[in-house]
């Protein structure tokens, strides 16, 4: 089946054009593929652009050698060269077939049938084919399923699941991605039969989908499907219920991964565990757990103050709307505070308790933190010669100045 896109712009980026006359210059046919052919019909915003090609992975390091296009083998056992043009990236698959599978990876052989190319995509709206004017190839009735909000396993989806177990986890986030409606159908009954397979992944693919799926406009439905079938439990089994997601989806200002994720294990007391299972990043693991730590909400104005002094405005923030969302007590002081207030400069700093009269060393940082804990408490309304007054006060209290 062929088709036309209607909307053809986004094929027309600087680099994507220069790949593209790098490959045919070497005779290569190349065609766009998978994500941003099935967007465009979807109306939706074309991201990342994916190519494949006839050639084999040495023809196209050497195509885009002469023409000067830098090329890094980011998976070139599978078949894949990204080609880097100024600040661009785009990725280029060889045509292949899978030899061998293992639920992980795949030892693959390259071909020159882009039917051939398409047996072993995950799903029929992934296995579209765009060549430059924007004519469609179809091999499996892709477009039919987009024009009726349906995701299709290409073949039998069992077989599809044991070639690559991820696809369980990308079954479920193309749900919510794309919003197509969810039926128990086979597809769904044969990730919910296959999910063992998920524990051989790894942590990073899988973090990989989670995180796009915690994208979604509203994973909740989503979520709760994959609840019922068993298919967080191999990565989160902490996760019973998406109540307090769903309620932080209508107060939070964008989707946040990390401050969803939170707010889907905030039943749990154990939480220490998920982010090296998840290989977060260290930014993201103590941000993740700082989120979670247990604490009540503010009372007063000047308690607001004091938390987002003390733990920054964004996880102030992230704090406040985790509240919200459990709905137990009264966070919106704290967001508002968190959202306009900035927090003020302590007006000293350690050179002025040296020239009070301690010798540089940990007893400067204990004694400033002693003072700063004084102007906390005054609502940060001590001015800087009340804190000297201070300092020189702790000072004669350890025993005098030093000579």
């Amino acid at each position: 089946m062929t088709a036309q896109l209607s909307d053809t712009r986004w094929m027309s980026r600087p680099a994507v054009s220069a790949v593209i006359h790098a490959l045919e210059a070497a005779d290569g046919q190349v065609r766009f593929v998978g994500g941003c052919v099935r967007d465009s019909f979807l109306g939706r915003p074309v991201g990342e652009i994916d190519l494949c090609t006839d050639l084999e992975p040495p023809a196209v390091q050497t195509a885009l050698d002469q023409a000067a296009i830098r090329s890094i083998p980011t998976g070139i056992d599978h078949g894949t060269v990204t080609a880097v043009v100024a600040d661009d990236s785009i990725e280029v698959t060889s045509l292949r077939r899978d030899v061998e599978t293992d639920g992980r990876r795949a030892v693959v052989s390259f071909t020159k049938d882009f039917r051939e190319d398409s047996l072993r995509r995950d799903f029929t709206i992934n296995a579209l084919y765009a060549d430059r004017s924007g004519a469609v190839s179809d091999f499996h009735n892709g477009l039919s399923d987009i024009a009726a909000g349906r995701l299709r396993f290409i073949g039998n989806a069992e077989e599809r699941i044991r070639e690559d177990y991820l696809r369980i986890l990308r079954f479920y986030r193309f749900h919510a991605q794309l919003d197509f409606p969810l039926t128990d159908n086979a597809d769904r009954a044969a990730c919910r039969n296959l999910r063992e397979g998920l524990t051989s992944l790894s942590a990073e693919r899988v973090t990989m989908e989670l995180r796009k799926l915690l994208s979604a406009a509203d994973p909740t439905p989503i979520l709760d499907a994959m609840i019922s079938d068993g298919a967080l439990e191999a990565w989160l089994p902490e996760v019973t219920q998406t109540d307090v997601v769903s309620r932080l989806i209508g107060v939070e200002e964008s989707p946040d991964v990390i401050l969803r994720l939170a707010a889907l294990v905030a039943g749990t007391n154990d939480r220490e565990q998920i982010p090296a299972r998840l290989k977060l990043s260290n930014t993201e693991r103590d941000r993740f757990l700082a989120i979670g730590k247990p604490t009540e909400a503010p009372a007063t104005a000047q308690d607001t103050r004091k938390i987002v002094y003390t733990l920054g405005n964004d996880v102030s923030l992230d704090i406040a709307l985790l509240g919200i969302a459990n709905g137990t007590e009264d966070w919106s002081s704290l967001a508002e505070t968190a959202r306009a207030w900035r927090s003020p400069t302590l007006p000293i700093q350690g050179q002025d308790v040296v020239e009070a009269g301690i010798s540089p060393g940990p007893e400067v940082g204990k004694t400033l933190r002693q003072v700063e804990t004084r102007w906390i408490e005054s609502d940060f309304s001590l001015p800087r010669s009340a804190l000297l007054e201070i300092v020189e006060a702790l000072v004669s209290k350890v025993g005098g100045k030093e000579s």
